[in-house]
């Protein structure tokens, strides 16, 4: 375990009361590492309180595996310095300064993977293999947990595994998913938006999934009709060829007759001219 010397990075917020988004400082080096601070003026998750992490820069460029282990401290000054009672304002011309301490106990830039390993995503706690899909999650829908409500981190993590989950059902092709397994979807949905979650655009896929279905049910009953009609033809269709074999039969053996009729008249009709008295022949 490495120990390295506690280092302090300071910036400032001009203007601060009037920032509304989050805020990025410049990233800084301590104990080999880069550092950045990211703040809420406005607040993570609370109402009026003000929210600030240390976090690890560039972590995808990371080999699987790190680990960033330190102590640090956040300390929020006014331009002089100067202790203000709080009734009567801390800033001073509007400008905030953020000084972070940060000690460095442990580097690792590669470790064994076990599976099982969580880091921090937009404040869940998740596993390795689920960090590109909430990343990317956030991404698309930014405002997806502003109204979130449980604190608790376990909690959290169960409501994000409902939700990535949820996610996954509804992505499966519509035919393939059980009338149970869409109940189950409609009442999982119900219960990440009362806790907070901003989930309209999953709504709107849960009802386009639950109209396909139908249409697939629709045509699934129509070909079964149809299959069923044919099965209670097929004995008719039997029968009419076994009907249509006796009349073949029939017109080729009558066929047969004709041709043996008109033969011997053919025969009859050239025996009779030649025995007719008109056809006697001078010798």
């Amino acid at each position: 375990m490495e120990d390295h010397k506690q280092t302090s990075f300071t910036f400032e917020i001009d203007n601060f009361s009037d920032k509304e988004t989050v805020l990025q400082s410049p990233k800084f080096l301590s104990g080999g590492c880069l550092w950045y601070v990211e703040l809420f003026p406005k607040g993570y998750n609370v109402d009026d309180h003000l929210s600030i992490y240390l976090c690890v820069a560039n972590p995808e460029s990371l080999r699987l595996g790190w680990k960033r282990r330190a102590t640090f401290s956040f300390v929020l000054l006014n331009k002089s310095g100067k202790e203000l009672h709080k009734t009567a304002g801390f800033l001073e011309k509007n400008k905030l300064l953020v000084k972070v301490e940060v000690k460095v106990v442990e580097v690792v830039d590669e470790g064994v993977v076990t599976g099982n390993e969580t880091l921090n995503v937009y404040g869940f706690r998740v596993l390795y293999s689920q960090a590109m899909e909430v990343s990317r999650l956030f991404l698309e829908h930014p405002d997806i947990a502003v109204s979130f409500r449980p604190k608790n981190k376990l909690v959290k993590t169960t409501y994000m595994n409902l939700l990535l989950g949820l996610i996954e059902s509804l992505n499966k092709p519509p035919h393939s998913i059980t009338q149970t397994e869409l109940r189950n979807a409609q009442s999982e949905l119900m219960d990440l938006t009362e806790a907070g979650f901003s989930l309209d655009w999953l709504k709107t896929k849960l009802d386009e999934v639950s109209l396909e279905r139908k249409k697939a049910n629709a045509d699934c009953f129509r070909v079964r009709e149809l299959e069923e009609h044919i099965k209670n033809l097929e004995p008719e269709l039997n029968r009419e060829k076994m009907k249509s074999s006796t009349y073949a039969t029939q017109v080729v053996s009558l066929e047969h007759t004709l041709r043996t009729i008109s033969q011997i008249s053919e025969l009859s009709r050239t025996r009779t001219l030649a025995n007719s008295p008109g056809n006697l022949g001078i010798f």
